[in-house]
């Protein structure tokens, strides 16, 4: 059956890119009205679905958008609410910006697994996936959405960097609540140090520091704590990966294989993957 929370709870931290303080009162909802944003700080503020028709910009983070009102950087939240069967909330936010944390997903799932929920009166909808859909850049990235006869998600995503501390990663396996909590949802992300002087001059990463980034620098890692987990950068990808997958508005069972994608492949393959009824279908799970 679909759940929601039974009462409301806060999340305060600051913002990654435009540093500034960010309150979430993540709130009940009704059956069958999925994930839904709302400015408070906006005067008529209108609901945002957390849906992949709703997102305007993908660079560096999911945002979301509806008359001119933005919300952006949801995928680590989304993620959390995905793996912690929470499928009805409003999310109320005092400005654009989602809190960054610690720069994972951590936080969000933990808070979200002490939240005690309601169980509602409605079942739950799956999105079985039953014909392969695969978006590929021009640089020969891609996410694949492939049929798997009804299975939990499992995924496969692989990134190549020139750093050898990064190098090339692998993460695959079925994403369970448990695998979610022991290696993917503690994945922070991640930049090489050389991008930050970038980042800034594009007013990004005011909020940035080593407390809620993993920053690389050739060969060795800024951060004293080194690496929370093994293969922390391309577990943090599958972080963002379930973050934005849930943008479809379903828990997906599928087979997903991604090489070097970020937000803006997750977008594009959820456009290809809905723009055909033939190749999904709504499910009861068994």
């Amino acid at each position: 059956m679909q759940t929601t929370l039974k009462t409301e709870l806060t999340i305060k931290g600051i913002g990654l890119h435009s540093g500034c303080d960010s309150t979430l009162i993540v709130r009940p909802a009704l059956a069958d009205s999925g994930i839904v944003f709302k400015r408070v700080d906006v005067a008529d503020s209108p609901l945002i679905p957390a849906t992949y028709n709703k997102v305007v910009d993908t660079r560096n983070c999911t945002c979301l958008g509806q008359n001119g009102v933005l919300v952006s950087t949801i995928e680590h939240l989304m993620a959390a609410l995905s793996l912690s069967g929470i499928d009805n909330a409003l999310i109320e936010c005092n400005n654009q910006e989602l809190p960054i944390l610690d720069g994972s997903g951590k936080v969000f799932f933990e808070i979200l697994q002490k939240a005690p929920q309601k169980v509602q009166d409605k079942p739950r909808k799956y999105l079985k996936v039953i014909k392969p859909v695969k978006f590929t850049d021009d640089k020969g990235n891609f996410v694949e959405l492939a049929p798997n006869g009804g299975k939990n998600m499992h995924v496969k995503f692989d990134i190549e960097f020139p750093s050898r501390i990064v190098g090339h990663q692998t993460f695959e396996g079925e994403i369970t609540p448990e695998i979610f909590a022991s290696c993917i949802a503690p994945s922070r992300t991640f930049c090489e140090k050389y991008q930050i002087e970038y980042l800034q001059s594009l007013g990004l990463i005011k909020g940035g520091s080593l407390e809620n980034a993993v920053v690389l620098d050739g060969e060795s890692i800024l951060n004293p704590e080194g690496f929370r987990v093994k293969n922390e950068c391309v577990n943090h990808k599958v972080l963002d990966l379930l973050g934005d997958m849930f943008t479809s508005g379903y828990h997906i069972l599928a087979d997903i294989t991604a090489f070097k994608s970020g937000h803006f492949h997750n977008n594009e393959v959820l456009k290809l993957l809905f723009a055909d009824k033939a190749n999904y279908e709504i499910v009861d799970k068994e």
